[in-house]
């Protein structure tokens, strides 16, 4: 896939990334419960790889911010770095087991992109973001127990979407 082809999907997963989190607002913190913007970013990683997939991380929560305000400030950084991992981990994963429409590898390639991130957000906050008042239940509460939902839809959605989308050739 040529350099233009991939800046014309990544900026297609950037816009689904910003907009699609707009319909679950109206619900309070369903941002944090259905995860609406991890699935183009983990989408892109599978994609468009590695970088273009951790460049939709970066960008996608950086321009939410700005047109609508969301995530907030105080959670900005945060998403960021998350998802910046989700589209790095997918990218390089789906070339390390070479998945393919595999819809096994998929899954393969999705979990452990998923708990890689989640682990890097985990360790994030322990460390940097809220040091000396994050602990691991906190982590397991917010990243596995209140995004159960979230985890959920990704896991129904993302390895039938990039199946179809692969054997179809669109990336």
């Amino acid at each position: 896939m040529n350099n233009t082809k991939k800046l014309v999907l990544a900026a297609l997963f950037i816009a689904i990334g910003v907009v699609l989190p707009q319909a679950f607002h109206a619900i309070p913190n369903a941002g944090s419960i259905f995860l609406p913007m991890h699935i183009p970013v983990l989408i892109a990683g599978f994609a468009l790889g590695p970088v273009f997939g951790a460049i939709c991380g970066v960008l996608t929560p950086i321009l939410s911010h700005l047109l609508f305000g969301m995530p907030p400030a105080p959670m900005l950084a945060q998403m960021i770095c998350e998802l910046a991992a989700y589209g790095f981990l997918t990218g390089l994963l789906n070339k390390v087991f070479k998945a393919g429409s595999n819809i096994g590898k998929i899954y393969v390639v999705l979990i452990l992109s998923m708990l890689g991130g989640r682990l890097i957000y985990g360790l994030l906050n322990y460390f940097i973001f809220k040091a000396g008042s994050y602990s691991l239940q906190m982590w397991l509460s917010a990243a596995f127990i209140k995004a159960l939902p979230g985890i959920a839809i990704q896991l129904a959605l993302i390895p039938i979407l990039v199946s179809r989308l692969k054997k179809a050739k669109l990336f």
